[in-house]
């Protein structure tokens, strides 16, 4: 899910974050990224109050402060489920507008060593408005951001995702995103080229405005009905038709959006259909966007934790994930013992012991280099454990 939460947490009304616990719990997203962020604050009460609601399985990637514009006070974030998604970087690419921010996530599966994937995750908040002088500015952002493939193995997954303000499929910056001549190629899901803007032919993926007028909100926002398609996820060509990782057919939505809402608040009495009016209340209250979702799916088996718990084999750390030169595991297990290996990020086999199958057993690393690590558990079905190495 990708949102404009807009001027969180100044905009009005004072509890949305109660607003978008209500829209997050709807759809549940794994992988939830926003722009229109003020402060580090507001992400934390995010994290908290709409995401932990009711669990702690949502991280947070780090808070960075724009640096392109001093002038500029609103920034991206990127939010995960920690029980399938590990945060491997988090970066910023500059532009004369606004940062884009990249964020590189890490598959937990079970053929992570062998197999690890990894998704390169981009948000940005393209320049707004019309005119020849505000298209060019977010062609610049966007050239800055595929100057930033050379970073890329060209094979990589990659997501962009983001409010592009984009009036048309004709906009430079959208064919620039496109060019099936860049070194990753990127698409867009639903294919639906076309003058997006004031068209009732798109209502259905309009995300902007959800509201006629923003004089009960402060001024925040704008106002004039949803007609227009500002907000989108683009993935890389390579996540189309693909088993390891790959887009969902039929899955991408402007959430909240039943198709029958054109030029009209989203939680107009006639807007019905399978978005309720609970959710559409929710929705307008909280933005004068709409989220936009898509699916993804893997054929590697996700370690999440709810399979832990159907097995018998738990094994955890006793002392964090940060390991100087002594591990100490906690096993609870029905077996006599358990064969454990230890291998480095490129997938090599570098120490093996045996632990008794219940209670605590200590093992040396001293002699492992600093770095991250993964223990697996070689005879029984349980979890593989990620820790680091540090002295």
């Amino acid at each position: 899910m990708f949102y404009n939460v807009l001027n969180y947490p100044a905009a009005p009304p004072s509890n949305r974050e109660e607003i978008l616990e209500t829209i997050i719990d709807r759809y549940e997203p794994d992988i939830f990224m926003i722009c229109e962020l003020e402060t580090e604050e507001g992400g934390e009460e995010i994290l908290n109050s709409s995401l932990n609601d009711d669990s702690n399985n949502y991280s947070s990637a780090p808070f960075l402060s724009n640096f392109s514009n001093s002038d500029v006070e609103l920034h991206q974030l990127l939010y995960y489920n920690n029980q399938k998604f590990e945060l491997l970087q988090s970066q910023r690419i500059t532009t004369s507008i606004r940062d884009i921010n990249w964020y590189t996530l890490e598959l937990i599966s079970d053929d992570l060593v062998n197999n690890p994937i990894t998704i390169e995750v981009f948000v940005c908040h393209l320049k707004a408005s019309r005119g020849v002088e505000n298209e060019v500015k977010r062609l610049d952002m966007v050239e800055e951001f595929i100057d930033n493939y050379s970073n890329l193995d060209e094979n990589a997954y990659v997501i962009f995702a983001g409010d592009l303000n984009l009036y048309s499929s004709d906009e430079p910056a959208y064919e620039e995103l496109l060019d099936a001549n860049n070194k990753i190629t990127l698409v867009d899901p639903i294919n639906t080229p076309g003058d997006w803007s004031s068209n009732s032919n798109f209502s259905s993926i309009h995300t902007q405005s959800t509201r006629i007028s923003s004089d009960e909100f402060g001024d925040f926002g704008s106002g004039g009905g949803l007609d227009d398609r500002f907000d989108f996820i683009l993935v890389s060509e390579n996540m189309i038709d693909n088993d390891e990782l790959g887009y969902v057919p039929n899955s991408y939505f402007s959430f909240g959006n039943n198709g029958n809402c054109y030029n009209q608040r989203i939680d107009d009495v006639d807007c019905t259909g399978v978005y309720d009016s609970t959710l559409r209340d929710a929705l307008y209250d909280m933005s004068d966007h709409l989220p936009v979702v898509m699916e993804l799916q893997t054929n590697q088996r996700l370690l999440t934790t709810p399979d832990f718990e159907e097995v018998s084999n738990v094994i955890q750390l006793n002392s964090g994930t940060i390991i100087e030169d002594i591990l100490s595991l906690q096993i609870s297990n029905n077996s006599e013992s358990i064969n454990f290996e230890i291998y480095n990020t490129l997938g090599q086999k570098l120490k093996t012991f045996s632990a008794n199958g219940k209670g605590t057993t200590t093992i040396s690393i001293e002699e492992l280099s600093n770095g991250m690590y993964y223990l697996i558990p070689v005879n029984v079905r349980s979890n593989t454990i990620k820790f680091v190495k540090k002295n």
